[in-house]
């Protein structure tokens, strides 16, 4: 069930209802819309402060726009619930990021408002120009396009890259700037700066005091229009700290900052923008999980908070064991202080997510030698290829989805270069309720095409503590270390680090009637079949690769000669991965085998719970044993 809608927002089935309210009801219908948010997440965990921050923003679009008509497209889409709850989504809300649900994030598929599926930073003004120019050429010159973008998503390079495109054109674009100053965590770098300057600059509060009254005092669009813009435009330019506008360089006309939070002052402004055409921005200031004090304070941690307390804010903690074992991010975020204590090459890397991977252990002792570089994954790459050439040992921390947006640089400027490296794949394999934009399915299977490059993954967290330490060892190759969101299998995981050797897989489990051979953790389910298998006669061999790359074709000689029949198991794509690997080794030496293979099928899978997702894949341990069965020809 959803949560309980107040009594203007429970009539609100689209953005047509939000248009029959007067103005004066907009404010409680932001207020209305927050605590539907806040209810619905507190039990049924989402993304929170961002959605939190733009409610107000949100209300005011879809009343001032005609929207779907008008395209609208949220960047990221961690701030899209509002817009989800006000466009006919608020009964299924209840359902967001669970099995066979609505998505987290916008999706055309899901519903006309969606004009953009957006799940990576960085997207919406590149989309948004695509269709304004779209719209030009087919003379629909009335048709306004808006993208919503946060000051962390404006750090992207992708961002810039379509800002310097629109600057040249004509198209009807408005881009609203929501500066809180945070995206995950604190934002970096010069862009955070800038904007920060703007905002508290009090000459160019006297300024954007001036173009507010220029756009007030009942100002109506007509024979003066020409004179006003003028007069805005000559005003934006004016030196800023010393500074000229970066926007204005970029040859937008640019508004702002103002507050984000005043629903009625947005509306009489996005009033005035419509009437202006060409590239444009607003800028508009907003705290992230604005109306919840828990969430305001500890922007980071509300974030995506999971369960918690409506009423007090508090975090609920879910039951867990006594001693449970350590997420795989806590596990690298630990070893690699602990290697760079002892290894003075050593630097970490991480494009804007330093709390969820876990630099920040780093960062936090060490900051001279660890950088949060931004939402910039290509510069992340090439960044560590630098200090690469001058005898550092980049270890560059980025989630295995993210890392598909710097395949280029990890191919030219690393792998040509035969540059040492080291990537740490988060989040590798199903990630789970974030759905298909987020799971990290595809990287064995892409980096196994590219040359100069050593691939390993981890059966649990004391393997990933040797593969780490041996990585930093001297090497002339790339290596790439590829690991699960989530827990690990070991409570006691500060074991001894070992150096392993490269290209060197094991054997876990004698057996001989079946051999599966698999890669990193999902390894774990394997182990358990088997023991579970014992009860009905089954005796299973099980080879845990470790690397993909370089593979180790001695062992795989070994189990083509023993067995005839062969299982590869991985959390990854069916295609290109360890399955392929295996049918390639045989194929290249005349083996004859009976080859099953179990990973992601060939299209996208939607969001629900990591055991759900293994499920319909078919390689949690029931699904692996359910294989092994049909295979021998069991019930």
């Amino acid at each position: 069930m959803s949560a309980a809608s107040g009594k203007i927002l429970s009539k609100i089935n689209d953005p047509y209802d939000i248009k029959k309210l007067s103005e004066d009801e907009l404010p409680q219908l932001c207020k209305e819309v927050r605590e539907f948010i806040i209810d619905e997440i507190s039990h049924n965990p989402g993304h929170l402060g961002a959605s939190l921050g733009v409610v107000e923003l949100a209300v005011a679009i879809h009343y001032v726009f005609d929207t779907p008509n008008d395209k609208v497209i949220w960047d990221v889409g961690h701030q899209a619930y509002a817009h989800k709850i006000l466009t006919g989504r608020r009964e299924v809300f209840h359902t967001n990021r669970t099995f066979k649900g609505i998505s987290g994030f916008p999706k055309m598929s899901e519903s006309k408002y969606d004009a953009f599926g957006t799940g990576h930073a960085s997207t919406s003004i590149s989309a948004a120009l695509g269709m304004a120019v779209a719209s030009q050429l087919r003379e629909r010159n009335g048709r306004q396009h808006i993208a919503i973008i946060g000051d962390g998503s404006m750090t992207g390079g992708m961002a810039m890259e379509a800002l310097n495109n629109a600057g040249v054109s004509k198209a009807n674009l408005l881009v609203i700037l929501n500066d809180n100053g945070i995206a995950i965590d604190k934002n970096v770098g010069a862009i955070r700066k800038y904007l920060a300057d703007i905002t508290t600059s009090k000459f160019y509060n006297k300024v954007k005091d001036k173009i507010w009254f220029l756009l007030g005092g009942g100002t109506k669009y007509g024979t003066n229009t020409r004179a006003i813009v003028k007069q805005i435009g000559n005003a934006v330019k004016s030196t800023i700290l010393n500074k000229s506008n970066l926007f204005e360089a970029y040859n937008f006309r640019y508004f702002g900052p103002l507050d984000g939070h005043n629903v009625n002052h947005l509306v009489k402004i996005l009033k005035d923008l419509k009437r202006i055409q060409g590239p444009k921005i607003l800028h508009v200031i907003t705290v992230k999980g604005k109306g919840f004090k828990k969430a305001e304070e500890e922007q980071t941690k509300y974030h995506s908070p999971g369960h918690f307390d409506k009423e007090t804010g508090n975090i609920i903690q879910q039951p867990c064991q006594e001693k449970q074992a350590p997420k795989y991010q806590t596990v690298f975020g630990s070893t690699i202080v602990e290697l760079a204590e002892k290894n003075e090459k050593i630097v970490g890397i991480t494009p804007a997510m330093p709390t969820g991977s876990s630099l920040n252990i780093m960062i936090e002792k060490m900051p001279e030698r660890a950088f949060d570089v931004g939402i910039a994954e290509q510069h992340a790459v090439t960044f560590s290829a630098g200090l690469a050439t001058q005898g550092y040992i980049p270890f560059c921390n980025i989630y295995s989805s993210f890392m598909q947006r710097a395949y280029d640089q990890l191919l030219h400027d690393v792998a040509i270069q035969n540059l040492h490296v080291v990537f740490c794949l988060d989040r590798g394999g199903i990630v789970g309720e974030d759905g298909a934009t987020h799971h990290g399915v595809y990287d064995l299977a892409y980096l196994r095409t590219i040359p100069n490059i050593i691939i390993a993954s981890p059966l649990n967290e004391g393997e990933l503590r040797h593969m780490m330490y041996t990585a930093q060892l001297d090497h002339t190759k790339a290596i790439v270390i590829r690991y699960p969101k989530g827990r690990g299998v070991m409570p006691d995981w500060k074991v001894p680090m070992e150096e392993l050797e490269i290209g060197k897989g094991r054997l876990l489990r004698e057996g001989k009637d079946i051999a599966v051979i698999s890669i990193g953790h999902i390894g774990n389910f394997i182990l358990e079949a088997g023991k579970e298998l014992e009860n009905d006669g089954i005796s299973i061999a099980h080879y845990d690769m470790r690397f993909l790359k370089p593979i180790d074709e001695a062992l795989l000689q070994d189990i083509f000669s023993k067995f005839d029949k062969i299982i590869s198991v991985e959390d990854g794509s069916i295609i290109g991965g360890l399955g392929s690997a295996v049918l390639e080794f045989m194929a290249d030496n005349n083996f004859h085998a009976t080859v099953k293979r179990l990973g992601v099928p060939d299209r996208f899978i939607e969001q629900g719970t990591q055991e759900e997702l293994y499920k319909e894949c078919g390689y949690d341990k029931e699904g692996i044993k359910k294989t092994i069965k049909e295979m021998l020809g069991h019930k």
